[in-house]
């Protein structure tokens, strides 16, 4: 065996910062509760805003932009806005597959055009990008019971799925994680592998089991605002969060828990939430058991994060219409006939596949306890995300926290540094970009780094210097449910000492318009570097671009 560690990476998808057990929340996840016991969490560590970008970067070990990957998998536009992955970089199946790893997916890959989908020669895909075996999902969401565009080993496998009554997507990508592993070690038990899991869960729709879901009857009866308090108090007894910041007050948009008509609808969403983490949690207890079958538990380098932070977004029934039938969708009816009630309607409760429905603004305020905003913006509760890293045989550190920043792009060099496998000036006869992040194995040690981390996304913007953090919303608002403040429309850049206040509650940016400026132009300089084209410029290039197209 090769002492190179076996390098296990887990991604979920739109989860709060504070959803785990380990980092506060009210779900199950015994098993990620152990990792973090023998290992190692991270309480400043950030993904971008959004899916796409998320996976692009940590694919890559650059920034998203730099990919082609500048906002989703629709083609947006120039150069950097592709919704392709391009070849600007080298992936991480493609780098450490050419050292030696054996190299698998099972999961949701985004990172293809939506009109690509079935185009089994499209150089996006996995198996084209480092993958020697793939079982997953290509495109962004779906149906769990019957989900579309479901890929086995390059093949679309969907009728087999719908036909399976006892199919469920988040089993089935552990399950196929298991089986990728199994193989491996009959196969090729002298070399290492990298299995790379991206979960759906817990995405909208709200679809779970009814086992998983009985599990959490009543247990968010108490409401928003009281389980808000209450993380908070769990996060700093944790060690998570500094006493001293402040807890982000209830989002606008949504009423106090004492004035809600629809409580029995609203705990349902959470529990259906809840069901989805928890049984995701329960598959990686399967991979994990894998892991000790073939003695290769301590050997192997487990990391789990998210990809951004709570997903605030709400489904009307207008989007359902707009929705079903495209690779989004799971259609108009059910494999038996049922019809799909599309939309966040409160005489409908989530849950089974005729439903889909999200949790909405209400929820993801808790699941981003203590932080601000969500998924789409770059405020702490659209970027902050949970690691853990668990490494018996190269991390002496037991249960410790780690609280130095750190972002997407330091996975590839992290893996570089510890496989030892030179990353590559020229990859397949083409040139690609070095990479943008730095090494987390200082961290692992206990020292620290000096990095600068930078985000990009539909205009929200944010350098992280230290201790100071510049951050700017553009996104615009949405009224009443829509969840997103119109005070922060077009906004100026706002500072924060994140040492004293992360959970952004005091902008300081009057105070110090020399420090502003800087970071600013540091900003500047690394949005033309990486190709970021500011917000405006993009909407009116998007729009020339739509009615040449006419």
């Amino acid at each position: 065996m090769s002492n190179r560690p076996n390098i296990l990476l887990i991604l979920n998808d739109d989860m709060g910062y504070s959803d785990l057990g380990c980092y506060g929340g009210e779900a199950r996840t015994p098993k990620l509760d152990g990792l973090a016991g023998g290992g190692i969490r991270f309480t400043q560590f950030s993904s971008t805003p959004r899916c796409s970008p998320s996976r692009a970067s940590l694919m890559t070990g650059l920034h998203p932009h730099q990919v082609g990957i500048g906002i989703l998998t629709g083609y947006d536009g120039p150069d950097g806005y592709e919704g392709n992955l391009n070849r600007n970089g080298i992936t991480l199946a493609e780098l450490l597959r050419a050292g030696g790893y054996r190299t698998s997916m099972s999961g949701k890959w985004h990172l293809m055009r939506n009109d690509y989908l079935v185009d089994p020669d499209c150089d996006s895909r996995p198996e084209h990008r480092g993958f020697e075996r793939y079982f997953g999902t290509l495109c962004g969401a779906g149906n769990y019971f019957s989900p579309r565009m479901i890929v086995r080993d390059g093949r679309f496998i969907d009728d087999e799925v719908r036909n399976d009554p006892d199919f469920y997507y988040t089993d089935a990508v552990s399950d196929h994680a298991v089986d990728f592993i199994d193989r491996h070690f009959r196969e090729t038990p002298g070399q290492p592998f990298f299995q790379y899991v991206a979960y759906t869960a817990p995405h909208w729709p709200l679809h779970a089991k009814p086992a998983d879901i009985a599990r959490y009857t009543g247990r968010f009866a108490a409401g928003w605002d009281e389980l808000r308090r209450q993380r908070l108090r769990r996060m700093i007894d944790l060690g998570l969060i500094d006493p001293a910041w402040q807890l982000s007050p209830r989002d606008p948009a949504v009423p106090a828990w004492a004035d809600v008509p629809d409580k029995p609808w609203q705990e349902r969403r959470m529990e259906v939430y809840a069901a989805q983490i928890d049984c995701m949690d329960q598959g990686i207890g399967r991979i994990l058991d894998a892991l000790r079958r073939h003695g290769q538990l301590d050997n192997t380098l487990i990391l789990f994060l998210a990809d951004n932070g709570g997903c605030a977004e709400e489904l009307s029934a207008e989007w359902g219409r707009q929705a079903a039938g495209r690779e989004i969708g799971t259609g108009p009816c059910t494999p038996d006939g049922r019809p799909v009630r599309y939309g966040n309607d409160p005489d409908v409760m989530p849950g089974d596949e005729s439903t889909y429905q999200s949790y909405g603004v209400e929820w993801a305020n808790l699941s981003n306890t203590p932080f601000r905003l969500y998924k789409h913006w770059t405020h702490e509760g659209g970027i902050a995300t949970p690691l853990i890293v668990h490494w018996p045989a190269g991390i002496a550190a037991r249960g410790e926290l780690r609280h130095q920043p750190g972002q997407l792009t330091d996975i590839m060099a992290t893996l570089v540094d510890i496989t030892g496998i030179r990353y590559p000036e020229e990859f397949n006869g083409r040139r690609i970009l070095p990479m943008e992040g730095a090494s987390l194995v200082p961290v692992f040690e206990g020292r620290d780094r000096d990095v600068t981390l930078l985000f990009e996304h539909e205009g929200n913007a944010a350098v992280r210097c230290g201790r100071w953090k510049l951050v700017r919303n553009f996104t615009a608002a949405t009224s009443g449910r829509g969840g997103f403040d119109p005070a922060d429309r077009r906004g100026g850049w706002e500072l924060y000492d994140m040492d004293a206040d992360r959970t952004e509650s005091c902008d300081v940016a009057a105070a110090h318009p020399r420090r502003v400026a800087e970071m600013a132009a540091e900003y500047d300089a690394w949005a033309a570097r990486c190709g970021v084209i500011p917000r405006d410029d993009f909407l009116r290039a998007a729009k020339a671009w739509r009615e040449r197209r006419q």
